[in-house]
């Protein structure tokens, strides 16, 4: 028998070997493409962003230097995303291979009978020949019958496609520690990649060191935190992220943006993050994040952020009927 999977506390990479080797047997068989270098530390995100103006942001992110596009079949604009990844690689001057594109897999297909037809619709829509990453987008399966945990049924269908000439990778997001040792415990591949929320409110400094111990890639979305409109942040909740206090002063003592720091900080854990923006100055700026120099004072300080505003922006666990996130920080 295994032993479980357990957080390892963030001092604990020191014993990171150690616990992959505790770990160990044929189903921890490493990914075949990815190396957490491998994936750009910067990335462009899509979510929300309107069908009318994607196109035109995506192709001005891969034009400003962005490699690392990341989308999902949910986001509802993967056809105007591939007409921007198309119009992107021919003025930046770049070849398909030079980008990393990502896409989810989404609840009402997990289903091991619908799970090719998803990625094949996925393709089309991009415009793509293959994926980089293909990601359960979450531990849940939705259907006529109502909604629940449901994910190994579809990991072993989408491990099948991995060996097809379509997947790179493949790998989760949102999954807690119990369903994220479900899949490495009962698998022949472990996912290659886990994305989920990341951020100064949010940081999770075990559950990054587990992942770095497993050798799993991180990806953070929601890297400005309650910046992003869809959470509709209340007057209980912290001060909008790029306007605390804090961040502001660290910018203006680097002469960087508020946004800037937080990729900055956010990539200096070891992770890629994926900024999402429709403006074309905060895309360019957002990318410039990785001329922004931090020293080791202002990071710490920014660890502590969450020690007075520790908080979780997207959690659907009501509207789902199913308990996420368990065993993490405010869950």
């Amino acid at each position: 028998m295994k032993p479980p999977l357990c957080i390892l506390t963030a001092p604990a990479a020191a014993a990171a070997v150690a616990a992959v080797a505790a770990l160990g047997g044929n189903n921890l068989q490493q990914p075949l493409a990815v190396k957490p270098s491998t994936i750009p530390s910067l990335g462009f995100g899509t979510w929300n962003l309107d069908e009318s103006n994607v196109t035109e942001a995506v192709s001005a992110a891969l034009e400003a230097g962005y490699r690392h596009i990341d989308c999902a079949t949910i986001y509802g604009n993967q056809k105007e995303v591939g007409k921007g990844i198309a119009d992107g690689l021919k003025k930046a001057g770049v070849n398909r291979t030079d980008v990393w594109i990502t896409s989810k897999l989404w609840n009402d297909h997990h289903n091991p009978n619908l799970v090719g037809e998803a990625l094949d619709q996925a393709l089309s829509d991009l415009g793509l020949d293959y994926l980089d990453l293909w990601l359960m987008h979450w531990p849940v399966a939705s259907s006529a019958d109502g909604t629940k945990l449901d994910y190994l049924h579809a990991w072993h269908a989408m491990e099948r496609l991995h060996h097809t000439n379509k997947l790179r990778n493949i790998g989760v997001s949102n999954f807690s520690p119990a369903q994220l040792k479900d899949i490495i415990q009962n698998s022949d591949t472990k996912p290659a990649v886990h994305q989920f929320e990341l951020h100064p409110y949010l940081p999770q400094e075990d559950w990054v060191a587990t992942h770095e111990a497993l050798g799993i890639a991180v990806t953070a979305y929601s890297p400005f935190a309650n910046t992003n409109p869809t959470y509709n942040s209340g007057r209980d909740d912290p001060p909008f992220l790029l306007k605390n206090t804090d961040m502001v002063a660290i910018a203006d003592e680097r002469g960087c943006t508020t946004a800037q720091v937080a990729l900055v900080w956010g990539m200096s854990r070891g992770y890629s993050v994926i900024p999402k923006s429709s403006h074309l100055d905060h895309i360019k700026e957002n990318f410039e994040a990785l001329g922004c120099k931090l020293h080791r004072g202002h990071l710490d300080r920014i660890d502590h952020l969450s020690d007075k505003y520790l908080k979780r922006f997207n959690n659907p666990s009501k509207s789902y009927g199913v308990k996420l996130y368990d065993g993490l920080q405010d869950s």
